[in-house]
Order: C-alpha cells, then sequence, then structure tokens
C-alpha cells in the first residue's frame, strides 16, 4: 500500500533530522530548510475568490510558515493569475489556477479550503468543502440566509473537520484581555452593547446590461445564486448591495462589532429584533439600507443595537467602527484597532489599553493584515493540535444570525419575535420566508 503524502512526509522528516546533524542538508537553502521542518504540520490550501479581500487573505496564509497555497480559483482569469503571481512571490511557486471549485476540492492534496468568494457563495462552498474531507476557513458573514448557517453547522458537525469564521478580532489580544475584563466585571454587569459602521460609499448608479467580459465565467460567480442578467455597476464589489447576492452593510461589516457585542455581553440567540433604514441617500441600484439601525433584546435583560450609515462617515467616539458596551458601573470602548478602553460612571477614563500597529477600518481589502494572521494561526492549531477554534460555526451563525435577523425585520416593516432557544422567528409565516433563499435548480446545498 502507498503511503500518504502525510505519512511520507513525516517518514522524510525523521531522516532530515538525521541528516542535519550538525547542519543543513546538503543543497538547500534556509528557505528551502524551513519549509521542510516541520511539514508534517503543513496545510496546503485552496483560495477560493482572490479579488481585493481575497487576494488578502489568502496571501495573508501564504506568508504563513506551515501553509502552502497550490491552488488559486476564481471565475476571473484575471485576478486568479494575480493572485497566483503573488503567491509565486512569497512561496517561490505557483498555485495551480482553477475557476470552478468542485474541481479543486477533488484534488486529495487539498487540506484546507479559504472562501471569500462572495456572500452568496459562503456557505455552500463551506459545505462542498467539507463534503470533501477540507477544513473551511470561510470570511464572514458565514452565510448568506439562516438556513445556511443551520446547513453549515450541521455539515461540520457531520464531517468533522475545522470551520474557522473569519471574525478576526476574537484573536486579537487587547480584544480579548478586553473581553476578559468585562467577564470579570470590571464594569459591573453590562447590559447594552452599541456597535456602529460609518462610512462614505459614492453611489452605484443605474445599471446597464451589457455582455459579460471575456475575462469572466459569470455563469459560475452566480453558482448557487438564481440567474440575472450581467450589468455594469455589479462586479466586483458593488454585488454586496444587492439581495441577490450580498447581504447589505449589516453583514458586510456589522458582523464584526456585533460578534464582539454577543461575546461581551455572553448571550446566543435573541428574543426580539427590529430594524429601521432604508435607501435613503442616493436614487440608485442599490436595494440593501445605506442606513440603518438595528435593535435585539435578549433573555437576561440586555440588548445590542448595530447602527450602520453607509454614506455619511461621522465617526462615534472618534471611530468608523466599534463596539461599547455599558454596565452597572461604567463602560468599556473597543475601538476599530487592538485597543480598548475603560470609563466610570462619571464618564473619566480609567483605563486605556493601547495598540502599536496601524489599523485602517475603512479599507476594505486588508486593514490588519499582522492581527489577523493571529487569527490563521489558531485556525492551524485547531487543525493540526485539536484545539477548537476562536471563531467556529456555532457562535459564528448565532452573531450571523441576529444580524440575518435584521435584514428580515427591515424587509418585512416589523418587529420580530424570536424563540430564544434555536433564534427561530415566532409567529411569523411571512418573515419564516425569508429564513431561506431560492437557488439556481442543480445548486441547492446539501449536507
Amino acid at each position: 500500500m502507498k503511503n500518504s503524502r502525510r505519512t511520507f512526509v513525516k517518514k522524510a522528516i525523521a531522516g532530515a533530522t538525521f541528516a542535519t546533524v550538525g547542519g543543513m542538508l546538503p543543497g538547500m537553502s534556509a528557505k528551502s530548510y524551513g519549509k521542510i521542518i516541520g511539514a508534517n504540520d503543513r496545510i496546503n490550501a485552496a483560495s477560493m475568490g482572490v479579488v481585493s479581500r481575497g487576494h488578502a487573505v489568502g496571501t495573508n496564509f501564504a506568508k504563513q510558515k506551515q501553509c502552502d497555497v497550490i491552488y488559486s480559483c476564481d471565475v476571473d482569469i484575471r485576478a486568479a493569475e494575480k493572485f497566483a503571481g503573488s503567491i509565486n512571490e512569497i512561496q517561490g511557486r505557483s498555485p495551480k489556477i482553477e475557476k470552478d471549485v468542485r474541481k479543486v476540492l477533488e484534488d486529495k492534496d487539498v487540506d484546507a479550503l479559504i472562501v471569500t468568494a462572495p456572500d452568496h457563495w459562503h456557505a455552500p462552498a463551506a459545505i462542498l468543502g467539507l463534503k470533501a474531507g477540507k477544513h473551511v476557513y470561510v470570511e464572514k458573514p458565514c452565510a448568506h440566509n439562516p438556513h445556511e448557517g443551520e446547513l453549515l453547522m450541521q455539515a461540520q458537525k457531520k464531517y468533522n473537520k475545522v470551520v474557522q469564521v473569519g471574525n478576526q478580532r476574537r484573536s486579537w489580544p487587547n480584544v480579548i484581555k478586553g473581553i476578559e475584563e468585562l467577564h470579570n466585571g470590571v464594569i459591573g454587569r453590562p447590559y447594552m452593547a452599541k456597535t456602529w459602521y460609518a462610512n462614505n460609499r459614492a453611489p452605484i448608479g443605474n445599471g446597464t446590461q451589457v455582455p459579460v467580459p471575456e475575462w469572466l465565467d459569470f455563469e459560475l460567480w452566480q453558482g448557487p445564486a438564481p440567474r440575472e442578467a450581467y450589468r455594469d455597476n455589479l462586479i466586483h464589489y458593488n454585488w454586496h448591495w444587492f439581495w441577490n447576492w450580498g447581504t447589505g452593510e449589516a453583514l458586510n461589516n456589522g458582523t464584526h462589532m456585533v460578534d464582539l457585542a454577543r461575546w461581551g455581553l455572553q448571550v446566543d440567540y435573541p428574543n426580539k429584533v427590529n430594524s429601521s433604514g432604508g435607501r435613503y441617500r442616493y436614487d440608485d441600484d442599490w436595494q440593501t439600507p445605506d442606513t440603518q439601525i438595528i435593535n435585539m433584546e435578549f433573555d437576561n435583560k440586555s440588548m445590542i443595537t448595530w447602527e450602520g450609515r453607509s454614506c455619511n462617515g461621522k465617526q462615534i467616539e472618534k471611530g468608523s467602527v466599534g463596539t461599547l458596551f455599558y454596565g452597572e458601573d461604567g463602560s468599556l470602548l473597543i475601538e476599530g484597532g487592538n485597543s480598548y478602553k475603560i470609563f466610570n460612571l462619571k464618564n473619566e477614563l480609567v483605563k486605556e489599553v493601547t495598540n502599536d500597529m496601524v489599523i485602517d477600518p475603512t479599507n476594505r481589502s486588508n486593514p490588519a493584515q499582522a492581527l489577523d494572521a493571529l487569527h490563521i494561526q489558531n485556525f492551524f492549531d485547531g487543525i493540526t493540535n485539536g484545539i477548537e477554534v476562536r471563531s467556529e460555526i456555532v457562535g459564528a451563525h448565532q452573531s450571523t444570525l441576529l444580524l440575518q435577523l435584521g435584514n428580515i425585520s427591515q424587509r418585512i416593516g416589523r418587529t420580530l419575535h424570536v424563540d430564544s432557544s434555536n433564534g427561530k422567528i415566532k409567529y411569523d409565516p411571512k418573515a419564516m420566508e425569508l429564513w431561506k433563499r431560492e437557488y439556481e435548480p442543480g445548486w441547492e446545498p446539501t449536507v
């Protein structure tokens, strides 16, 4: 019987250890030597969706010493080639280029799938990866709709692979310290968390149906989503603002801050959610709210609010993003970076923990590369050491669901009453119609 790749590598490592007593293996550079040491723990990753944020995440993986990125997977051949070139500069060898993730997952050498494609692909691709026996790193939001989140939890449990969701702040050291202080009672019992995101996004105009560019496989780009005609104001970023493919600012940026709020308040599912807002700033094709406030209430007499302003960047607490906890004895502010502040009830600053790394929360591709590497390393630890990752799928689904419920409330125009044991909407069949989506025939995700 042939040895598996890992068995072979382990035996090679043992031999290398013997041969290198007193020095490196003959003919090996320091760079290539570093690639071999610990290679039994090396992870071969495939990046799916390598434009902008996907390019940043994938190259960050490649920069980790125990990882090889061996696939550049994108329906945009220009992006796939650009990413392959970047990986070659980092690793000294180019990854394979493939536009169809299903073909990538047929390769037994792939250990992990990185999903940084548009939101409508997140859960379907992650589920395909799990079914193929791969570990999965999926950017937030973990799902386009609540039903997909449920399927992804089921798939992780069934196939018993590691799933890490891109709530990167869960791995930022000072954010962890701030949450620990909160849980230890530094401001007494916290009962409210205010979260926000503010930006000055330009209008997207009214798109025109035009031929699909030769560099793009638009059929595969749409994948699980029901088919719509290609138009010139959709790709590569404006899909966020269309319900068929995106989830709006609430899940584009709100997920990060609301995840911190849920973590800090130690809550799971809400009992009531409502949303107000709309597309207020411009008259164009943008469908999701550009101005939105979501309120979420919980059984333990606590609440979370999220304020999203896509088209007015006036900051709150001197930050374009943030999470502010209010408690019985004071408040605790987690800003956009790896830092926090504690205030007493007189609004006096009593403690400040700062960060010496430059972070730009409005940079939509790579706001905090070095800090995000800690989240990637945590993913690797989950694979190689069996530890529970910091943004596991159940908790990530719960955080995502809060904002998905907000969007459902927004779309039907009323408050949702929620079963706090499982997050399901009560007494409202019309709202539950938005619990899941329609799929292009043949693309329905299954566990």
